[in-house]
């Protein structure tokens, strides 16, 4: 019985081992589980395919928005808020809620424009692998700067500059300024110029040789001419201010070198002619102070050169901004181009300059106005042609200087004998009326009027004789009030008026609340603006009517300095830290 269970036993275990080898060797399950893990694993390769894919795109698109925005924006020819100008591309984009930070670094000539962008695209497939966010970012930087840049100082030296030490702070934020400008220009493409103004431009020799400057008809070949040493302005006439040229061929009549200004405000300051207080002419009231240093400086290049045009400023004068900004556009304006190749060629202005100055146009170029004033318009006043070289009707003695006038209105035509009888020459340091010019003594009782006779021991004046020696008004008042106005004081006054009409023409800062100067320095200030010419102004310690004038000519409200005391180094500073060279980057 032992033996029988005991073979039993092992022919079961004989089987099961059989059955345990045949299923080792069976490969079928192994198959299926490889396939499903082959599934398994390109599903989750295609999915990270489809996360990449999608992050890609949406990378793609917020880098294509970020550089279309910041080249749009930084694009000096457009006036949007550059930040506003990224904002709205994102708008219409879609991705607004991607745009992250927008840095904008703008100066005159240049503007910067960063921006940075960044989504999470929220991956479908890769949190499986531990993936839970996968952010797409990016970034772009535009820049645009000018190469060449043109800038005319327009800087007020009138009387008023004298004050406070208003002339030696200009002195110094300007010297500073053009340090700061030209400091890196080492390939030479920032020019500067210089137009001091008070009453009037004084264009200097060699830039007056370059206009038809006038000069009215001396009456004799020995009469001298209106010409001064230093004395080298023009009166412009009302046309020059309707355009940004100023032609060659226009007749510009040379300035008066006449003491004039002060003379309306005057009149009842002239009682005796012993007066001398008043006789002799005031350099600070004529309209072209013979000022050496307040000269038109054509652009130039060099710092200590320019610094030391600076340095030869002098304040006197009056104040027409009309002027100084016609004449610094017209420096800036293509028309100058042929005179500056001239001025090229004679070694004054800096072969490096050649095209300039370069069209309103050019994308390459930035033109720049500064202006700088402490007043406002004061009304001009200029002597009329005839005054300015013709003879005159005075005498001079030659024994002891004292002068005489004759007046057609006191011979008496009617006959002969009160022909004869008649005192036309009015000698007014006597205060009495004589048959002849003053030689030096008094006539006889027995001489008479001759009208023809030879004149001894006197000698008839030029009006510019005249003014060379005496003030406008004083002469208004000595010469023709008093004598003809007797001691009636209305007619005097009358006289006198009348008189200084005859002597000069009065342009007034505005009339019937129509401007005039005024309207003259505003369609100057447009004309530059219309033309991308950038105008800063700079309104130093100026009075209501100055600040508004200068803020009404500036470009922007952000192109206006308001500045006192040591601020207008502040001003200048501010604007030079804007300049630099000029590329288009991105």
């Amino acid at each position: 019985m032992a033996n029988l269970q005991i073979g039993s036993g092992g022919r079961h275990s004989r089987k099961a081992l059989a059955i345990l080898r045949l299923f080792g060797r069976n490969e079928d399950g192994t198959l299926v589980i490889f396939a499903m893990m082959l599934v398994l694993l390109m599903v989750m390769m295609g999915g990270i395919a489809v996360d990449v894919m999608r992050y890609e795109t949406t990378r793609t698109s917020l880098q294509n928005t970020l550089d279309r925005s910041t080249l749009a924006a930084a694009a000096l020819t457009q006036g949007l808020d550059p930040t506003a100008v990224v904002n709205d591309y994102f708008l219409r984009a879609g991705l607004s809620s991607e745009l992250k930070s927008v840095t904008v670094t703008e100066g005159l000539n240049f503007r910067n424009v960063s921006a940075t962008a960044l989504a999470d695209t929220k991956p479908l497939f890769l949190h499986m692998m531990g993936i839970n966010q996968l952010d797409a970012g990016g970034r772009s930087t535009a820049e645009q700067r000018i190469n060449n840049v043109e800038i005319m100082m327009v800087l007020d030296v009138s009387g008023s500059m004298a004050s406070n030490s208003k002339i030696q702070n200009l002195q110094t934020a300007a010297k500073q300024f053009v340090a700061t400008v030209l400091a890196k220009d080492n390939e030479h493409l920032i020019s500067i110029g210089i137009v001091p103004f008070n009453g009037q431009v004084n264009l200097g020799t060699t830039l007056l040789s370059k206009y038809n400057a006038t000069l009215p008809n001396a009456a004799t070949a020995a009469a001298p001419t209106l010409t001064a040493t230093n004395v080298n302005c023009v009166d412009l006439p009302a046309s020059a201010y309707d355009d940004s040229t100023m032609s060659s061929a226009l007749a510009l009549p040379m300035t008066a070198n006449a003491d004039t200004y002060s003379g309306t405000n005057q009149t009842t300051a002239y009682v005796a002619y012993s007066d001398t207080s008043y006789s002799v002419p005031n350099a600070a009231n004529a309209w072209c102070p013979p000022k050496p240093g307040n000269i038109v400086r054509v652009p130039q290049q060099d710092v200590a050169t320019l610094q030391g045009y600076i340095n030869g400023l002098s304040a006197v004068g009056a104040t027409s901004i009309n002027a100084g900004m016609k004449w610094g556009l017209t420096l800036l304006d293509p028309s100058s181009r042929p005179m500056f190749s001239t001025l090229i060629g004679a070694n004054v202005i800096p072969a490096t300059m050649a095209g300039r100055p370069f069209e309103y146009q050019d994308n390459e170029a930035m033109k720049v106005i500064v202006l700088m004033t402490d007043g406002e318009n004061f009304p001009e006043e200029r002597v009329n042609a005839y005054y300015k070289g013709a003879i005159s009707p005075i005498y001079r003695g030659t024994s002891d200087n004292n002068y005489s006038i004759f007046h057609v209105s006191k011979v008496d035509n009617t006959s002969a004998a009160t022909i004869a009888a008649s005192k036309p020459y009015y000698v007014p340091h006597l205060g009495a009326w004589h048959v002849r010019p003053w030689n030096g003594t008094v006539p006889l009782v027995t001489d008479t009027y001759i009208p023809s006779a030879t004149i001894t021991g006197a000698t008839i004046q030029t009006w510019p004789q005249i003014w060379a020696n005496m003030r406008l008004s004083y002469v208004a008042w000595q010469f023709y009030a008093r004598p003809l106005g007797g001691n009636n004081s209305t007619l005097r006054t009358q006289t006198y008026s009348d008189t200084i009409s005859l002597f000069r023409t009065k342009t007034d800062v505005s009339t019937a609340n129509t401007p005039v100067m005024d309207g003259q320095m505003n369609a100057i200030c447009t004309m530059a603006k219309n033309n991308n010419v950038i105008v800063y102004g700079i309104a130093f310690e100026a009075p209501t009517g100055g600040q508004t004038a200068i803020r009404n000519c500036s470009t922007s409200p952000a192109h206006y300095f308001n500045a006192q005391g040591l601020q207008i180094s502040t001003a200048f500073t501010a604007i030079a830290n804007n300049i630099s060279q000029l590329r288009l980057t991105q």
